[in-house]
């Protein structure tokens, strides 16, 4: 039984056999082709029990392992590994078919190789998930044929193999070295002009060109006959927390992921450039309440527990309530903090009705407010109108951009700081805000 279930006609089989049936029908008009078929008939049979032969005299004939990552990273692409090792000795044809979870959504996966005799070879592909949560793999199935192509053996690896998907690691990597650069710059991308400087002093050390000039120690440098100016420092162990808006306006997608997922990523990234410079971090998401709650802390094993937390953001996308944030951050967080709040405002009205409540955090933290601009609109506004329609269209989409640049002007009138990106460019912005306020000494 187990052999017959993981035998396989091929299509090369197929073909033979509806051309011998051609030549049948030629012999009717062509009697002397009759025995002639039936000798290819014969020839055909043959080759199918010798092909059965060479696939199934070998117990083991194929070893192959799907080799994944630990854990995958939402949003990016993850390398999925499949070794195989050819026992036979002569070359195969495999066609793999790997039951990739059903998150995917990818029903027609198929890898097609050829291996030596008694050689090895790996097979790779990617995947990129845009939900958190566990991804179950189903069997990896091979299926092998010999230089004949007539039949195919199954062999089937690795059932029901669970990887969980975590947070973008990917990216926390990524921007690793950012928190290190005493220049600021960016991945190499971007450079983070110095407005000011904290007056924790480090050191003096000889002039070099874009140094601070208010920043010149006139003594040392009468003593040394060169310019010297005074080095300082960022103020460290500053508390650092991620307000996370879980409810209805985070729901929308971009690119397969939803603006929470985004925040989420930026989060974790963020995190470690916060303890990198020595701050202590520390998050929470709210909707119909707060929870999710890690406290600012610089320990060895935050990052660990902020990566598990944020792991476990689970949402129903409720209507978020700001009054509850605000009494929950005056009860929870005594020591003046800068407060990173992920939300989307699309509009005044929108922004009008939590404002009481975020000028009431802003009294007595640094907060700022990370949203995002509509993405979708772009191609609307810069899209060529013809008709009535098009361009009614083009200027109500006009007036939801200017809307949000009404937001940030509005923010910046009470002192709350604000970060207007696209979704792609999250991470890299809010990096930016956060070492912008430790440059400028504000916090």
């Amino acid at each position: 039984m187990k052999f017959i279930k993981s035998l396989y006609l091929n299509n090369f089989f197929f073909y033979v056999l509806i051309g011998i049936i051609g030549l049948f029908i030629c012999a009717f008009i062509f009697p002397n082709m009759y025995n002639a078929v039936w000798l290819l008939v014969l020839g055909l049979v043959t080759f199918l029990g010798l092909d059965i032969l060479l696939l199934y005299l070998s117990r083991i004939g194929l070893e192959a392992e799907r080799i994944t990552p630990e854990k995958l990273s939402n949003g990016d692409l993850n390398p999925i590994t499949i070794h195989l090792k050819n026992h036979y000795t002569f070359p195969i044809s495999v066609k793999i078919i790997d039951e990739i979870p059903f998150q995917f959504q990818i029903r027609d996966f198929k890898i097609k190789k050829t291996i030596k005799a008694a050689t090895q070879k790996e097979v790779g592909y990617d995947l990129r998930p845009t939900e958190r949560g566990e991804y179950h793999f189903g069997s990896l199935n091979i299926y092998v044929s010999s230089p004949l192509r007539l039949i195919s053996r199954r062999f089937s690896f690795d059932n029901n193999q669970m990887v969980p998907t975590y947070p973008s690691y990917i990216q926390l990597r990524k921007y690793d070295l950012i928190a290190f650069s005493n220049n600021l710059f960016q991945y190499g991308i971007k450079k983070i002009r110095r407005i000011g400087h904290t007056m924790e002093f480090e050191q003096i050390k000889e002039y070099v060109q874009g140094d601070d000039l208010r920043t010149l120690n006139w003594k040392a440098t009468a003593k040394r006959n060169s310019l010297m100016v005074n080095q300082y420092q960022d103020e460290k162990s500053q508390s650092v927390y991620m307000a996370i808006d879980k409810g209805r306006v985070m729901q929308m997608p971009f690119d397969g992921l939803s603006l929470l997922d985004y925040a989420i990523n930026s989060s974790l990234v963020l995190s470690n450039v916060i303890l990198k410079k020595q701050d202590k971090a520390g998050l929470f998401s709210f909707s119909k309440k707060v929870e999710n709650r890690v406290f600012a802390e610089r320990r060895g094993s935050q990052m660990q527990k902020i990566l598990e937390t944020l792991y476990n953001v689970k949402t129903d996308f409720f209507e978020s309530d700001y009054s509850r944030l605000y009494v929950d951050i005056k009860k929870n967080i005594n020591q003046r903090s800068l407060i990173i709040l992920y939300t989307n405002f699309e509009t005044m009205d929108g922004l009008n009705r939590q404002l009481p409540y975020l000028k009431g955090i802003a009294k007595s933290h640094l907060l700022v407010v990370v949203f995002f601009s509509n993405t979708e609109l772009n191609s609307i506004i810069n899209k060529k109108t013809t008709t009535i329609q098009e361009v009614y269209d083009k200027v109500i989409a006009e007036k939801f951009m200017f809307e949000k640049r009404l937001i940030v002007n509005e923010l910046k009138k009470y002192g709350i700081h604000s970060v207007l990106t696209q979704p792609e460019n999250l991470t890299l912005d809010a990096i930016n805000k956060y070492l912008e306020i430790k440059s400028r000494g504000i916090l």
